[in-house]
């Protein structure tokens, strides 16, 4: 017989939704009958750990430890009110935490300080194992002081409190995926409309669009401010394409600071009989899916990964909660550069 055999595969560790699905119950139900706790009926109980010795379920300690906790209850604390970018990162605060038997619940504060000081209390009565805060910006703090709870805070997409853990996206990395893009295509005159000068975004884009024209020799336009709406994207194309800014010769790209200013652009472009994308490229930013799949042609955007922000935000409070230590700080996660038919194709393509 031959030694050479192959080493069997290491088998993917049994998930607690695993043992939940095959015990025919929820998550948190299988998560505190293997923890000894919740009211249940003793053959449920039973049942549950039974299909979790015959599939082989070995709980990790840090979910363990945030077990022993007790609540198994987290509180997502946000201002957006249109759930733009709260929902998506809620799907990943879940994702992160529903191994554990942990359940999230939303609390929207509006920009009511008041509002926000009661669903904080109610979140701390309800004894949640900690809070998650996130906004519609990155540069402005929720209505309400969360510095010094009992609890462990995590921030994302929220300007966080001094000393704090906080989670965003990388704004300038992600503007730099979209105009080095628009370079690869063979792009040469690149114009950026964006919001206004208030939001902190605004200029992190605008600078990393300047830093990317710059480094491949192209000719920098200054950025076009205005509101986050269609209608100044379709303002700004008369400002571009009369000739009233925007430098020497019109645009052969646009690259916007969100989805409703390129699509105000789409539309506008359109009606001077200027093709999208074969005489001007356009991008966004934020990848909204409802704006960006139904613009004709559909949107290139660079999407935030906003559910994968949340993810690890809910990773970092499972280990504050678990008791493990994390430096304070900002973390910035990459973007990603979703392409669909407004750019065109590479010269030759």
């Amino acid at each position: 017989m031959s030694s050479d055999a192959s080493p069997a595969p290491a088998k993917t560790p049994v998930t607690l939704r695993q043992v939940a699905a095959s015990a025919g119950v929820s998550v948190a139900t299988a998560s505190k009958a293997l923890n000894g706790q919740g009211r249940m009926t003793a053959e449920t109980r039973e049942r549950i750990r039974e299909t979790a010795q015959r599939l082989g379920f070995r709980p990790n300690s840090l979910a363990q430890s945030l077990l022993r906790r007790r609540s198994f209850t987290v509180g997502l604390l946000t201002n957006d009110t249109y759930g733009r970018f709260s929902l998506p990162l809620m799907a990943g605060v879940s994702d992160a935490l529903v191994d554990a038997g942990v359940s999230v619940f939303l609390c929207n504060v509006e920009d009511d300080m008041r509002l926000a000081q009661l669903h904080v209390e109610a979140m701390l009565d309800k004894r949640v194992d900690g809070i998650i805060a996130t906004g519609k910006r990155i540069d402005r703090h929720l209505p309400v002081d969360l510095a010094n709870l009992r609890i462990p805070v995590i921030y994302a997409f929220t300007q966080p409190d001094p000393d704090a853990v906080g989670f965003e996206s990388d704004d300038a990395g992600g503007a730099r995926l979209a105009v080095e893009h628009f370079c690869r295509l063979g792009r040469k005159r690149i114009a950026h409309v964006t919001g206004p000068a208030s939001f902190a975004v605004v200029h992190e884009r605008a600078r990393a669009y300047r830093e990317v024209l710059a480094e491949h020799g192209l000719p920098v336009a200054e950025p076009l401010l205005g509101a986050w709406s269609e209608a100044w994207g379709h303002e700004a194309v008369a400002k571009l394409f009369d000739g009233k800014a925007g430098g020497a010769g019109a645009p052969d790209a646009v690259f916007c600071g969100n989805d409703q200013i390129a699509r105000g652009v789409i539309d506008a472009l359109r009606e001077r009989g200027i093709g999208v994308p074969d005489d001007v490229g356009v991008i966004g930013f934020d990848n909204w899916e409802i704006v960006a799949e139904a613009t004709r042609p559909p949107l290139t955007s660079v999407d935030m990964n906003l559910s994968a922000l949340g993810r690890e935000a809910g990773l970092a409070l499972l280990s504050l909660v678990g008791g493990q230590p994390a430096a304070p700080g900002i973390r910035k996660l990459p973007c990603r550069l979703v392409v669909r038919q407004s750019c065109g194709r590479p010269p030759g393509g």
